[in-house]
């Protein structure tokens, strides 16, 4: 299984002021830290190392998580420094330790699937990145990609289109090479990424069934607790 980089650097204004000196990778969810539950996941996924991209309030994170070795994992660090690189550069930046083909996750993100199909439908598809896409039909946020079925053709999260029906799930692939225009210590985000190849048929596609879960919001926070607290 490839590494897996979790991007955990950002202020996390919407989830003011529960957020202001704890960053949200350590909010409560269903009676510990919401990072405890995305690293429990990635270790039933067979995932073995994982790369924490940090920034604000980011030793706390280090501080809980350790190695990793409590939750099967190894996993290490890389912080964005004296200024936030947006989630981009926090990829770019942590480079180093991910290798040529790794796993992008949002920090605020529980996807409760299976990875192995995913990393055999990038192998499968050629490109150099692969995005996850859900139907979204304008449900959970605004749908932002158009998707043929096998390639991301569209994505757009500023001006999306009205034929837009899927949204980005929240979990990538990428390689060193679909990074190499990029700079490290520039700030950009990841969306820019995903965008840019997409339109140079770059982009493999795969769907999702299963919906995603979040805690970048409230109403999404509540919504993680419940359905993890379902699931014992």
């Amino acid at each position: 299984m490839p590494p897996v980089a979790i991007l955990a650097g950002g202020l996390a204004t919407r989830m003011r002021p529960a957020t202001h000196k704890v960053p949200k990778s350590m909010l409560d969810v269903a009676g510990e830290p919401f990072i405890a539950h995305q690293l429990r996941l990635l270790h039933r996924e067979r995932a073995e190392r994982v790369v924490l991209c940090l920034g604000y309030l980011g030793e706390q994170v280090r501080d809980y998580v350790g190695d990793g070795h409590q939750f099967g994992l190894e996993v290490v660090y890389s912080f964005d420094g004296d200024k936030l690189l947006g989630t981009g550069g926090a990829i770019v930046c942590a480079l180093p330790q991910l290798g040529d083909v790794f796993f992008v996750l949002y920090g605020d993100s529980y996807l409760d699937i299976a990875f192995t199909p995913i990393v055999s439908a990038f192998r499968e598809s050629g490109a150099p990145a692969l995005m996850t896409v859900y139907r979204n039909e304008g449900r959970w946020d605004t749908s932002n990609v158009l998707f043929d079925g096998a390639r991301v053709v569209s994505y757009d999260k500023r001006a999306p289109s009205p034929a837009m029906r899927y949204i980005d799930y929240g979990l990538g692939i990428l390689t060193r090479t679909a990074l190499s225009r990029w700079t490290a210590g520039g700030k950009f985000d990841l969306a820019d990424v995903y965008a840019t190849l997409a339109a140079e048929g770059q982009l493999a596609g795969f769907e999702v069934q299963q919906r995603f879960y979040e805690i970048g919001t409230p109403q999404g926070l509540a919504e993680t607790t419940e359905y993890l607290r379902s699931k014992g």
